[in-house]
């Protein structure tokens, strides 16, 4: 096997990983992982993004107050009039940041979306009418999927698209150092929606916004790993030229 050849395996060998052993990260390990997503390009140099790593107690009170939240608004969708307006005027538990984690994907993107979440119940047999079983599968997020590591990637206004950009060069560097080093990773879009609460933990400048989440641990052996979402082609992504 070619090194290229052995590099695109490794690359097609990272899977997001929903299930962790409690077993704890060396911090050697953490900054190790930080320092090689440091390795990626970056606009001017300027690394305009931060990490936010929660272990320990952080961690756990970061989880309890995402599962606090989650609960409020969990069944928002279903409840009745009266529990709405209840739901509307406590406002515990509605996005502090984000809001566009919570929107509908756009036409163009919903039927990838649809694909990857029909499959991934369909791997933990969840019916797709059993809101409980879906809700459930949903808070595992706000556990970080028992990972004992989490952590939040914030980006710098100024740069808008071009920091997220950088940040996401850093994210997947930092993701395939962990995977080399056989640690499992999952990024999250959905702890980006309550930034207050990991400000009220870490000192972290107004002038960057929280982005996503990273679970790092080491994968366990539930059923849920040892699902594959489908990768789509290249030609899937390259548009057709205009003129010959």
């Amino acid at each position: 096997m070619s090194q290229v050849e052995g590099f695109g395996t490794f690359l097609a060998s990272r899977r997001s990983t929903r299930d962790y052993l409690p077993d704890p990260v060396p911090n050697d390990i953490i900054e190790e992982i930080i320092r090689d997503g440091l390795t990626a390009p970056s606009w001017s140099n300027t690394r305009p993004f931060m990490v936010a790593v929660a272990t320990g107690d952080v961690r756990d009170r970061l989880s309890e107050e995402f599962l606090r939240r989650w609960n409020a608004v969990k069944d928002f969708r279903g409840s009745g009039l009266k529990a709405k307006v209840g739901t509307i005027l406590r406002r515990y538990g509605f996005p502090t940041s984000n809001w566009l984690v919570v929107k509908k994907y756009h036409k163009d993107l919903l039927p990838r979306s649809q694909k990857i979440g029909k499959d991934l119940y369909s791997h933990l047999e969840i019916d797709r009418k059993d809101t409980d079983s879906r809700n459930e599968f949903w808070a595992r997020n706000y556990e970080f999927f028992g990972a004992p590591v989490e952590l939040f990637v914030f980006t710098h206004k100024s740069l808008g698209k071009f920091a997220a950009s950088d940040a996401g060069l850093f994210m997947q560097n930092l993701i395939l150092s962990a995977h080399s080093k056989g640690l499992g990773t999952c990024a999250q879009g959905a702890v980006a929606v309550w930034e207050d609460a990991v400000r009220n933990e870490f000192d972290i400048s107004k002038n960057y916004s929280l982005l996503c989440g990273i679970c790092v641990g080491y994968p366990s052996e539930n059923s849920i790993n040892q699902f594959r979402a489908d990768r789509i082609p290249p030609s899937d992504i390259i548009p057709p030229l205009l003129r010959d």
